[in-house]
Parts: C-alpha cells; structure tokens; sequence
C-alpha cells in the first residue's frame, strides 16, 4: 500500500495551474497563479513516491495571516481519490492552522459537494443562519 505524504512546500506555478485544470476545479489565468501563490499564506503539496516530480493533491491557505484566512485550492487528481489525500492535505494546513495563526483568526472555507464531509471532521461548520458566503465572479 502506497502512503502519500502532505508536506508544507511551495506549489510551483505550472503545478498549481496543472492540478487546479486536472482536478476539476475551475482554471486560473498565468497571471493570476503568478500573484495569488506569492500571496499564500500556507501552500501543502502532496507527491506521488512511486513517481519522481509528480505531483497528486494540494492545498493552501491565503489571507493576511492574521485576522482572516481562507482554505483555498483543495484538490486530488481523480485517479488518486478515495485514498485518504484530501485527509492528510487538511491535516497539514490543521497543523499550520492551530500552530502559526493567532486563536482570533477567522479561518473559512467554500465546500464544494461532498467535500463539506470532509471539513466537519475538522471541526468546520455551516454558517448559516448566522451568515451566508457570498462570490462574485468578473466576466
């Protein structure tokens, strides 16, 4: 049985635009994978150890460090789902969470589908009533 590992370690720019295309989620223009990855606050990659350089799952963190944080890029190539990766991502930014970021930071979340399952074991709620996430998006 293959152990993927999540380590703390910078998403490097095609791997971040690869990942985000491959696993499903929406893609980011060069220049904006260029600014947002300098702007990170935490970046976890996970790589496959039967493939040298391939690079499976990731995670980050953006925000100001401080007062407010979002989880943000959360993806697993499909071929590697179902294998405990996405556990092990949220594990790492937990880490980084619960021992880098003051206790007063507000740290928050967009869970798409089934993936909110996966936030509430670490303590992740739904917010509504009390407030509801809103997006907008520049056509």
């Amino acid at each position: 049985m293959t152990t993927y590992q999540a380590e703390f370690k910078k998403i490097p720019l095609t791997t971040y635009l690869n990942l985000r295309k491959d696993s499903g989620l929406s893609p980011k223009t060069l220049e904006a994978a260029e600014i947002g990855l300098k702007n990170s606050v935490c970046e976890v990659l996970v790589s496959d150890p039967e493939q040298v350089g391939k690079y499976i799952g990731m995670g980050r963190i953006t925000g100001d460090g401080g007062c407010h944080c979002q989880i943000t890029d959360m993806c697993v190539l499909p071929e590697y789902q179902g294998k405990g990766i996405g556990k092990s991502i949220m594990e790492k930014l937990m880490e980084f969470i619960n021992n880098e970021l003051p206790v007063s930071c507000y740290i928050s979340l967009i869970a798409d589908g089934d993936a909110s399952f996966l936030y509430e074991k670490f303590g992740f709620k739904d917010t509504l009533p009390a407030s509801k996430g809103m997006a907008y998006l520049r056509r």
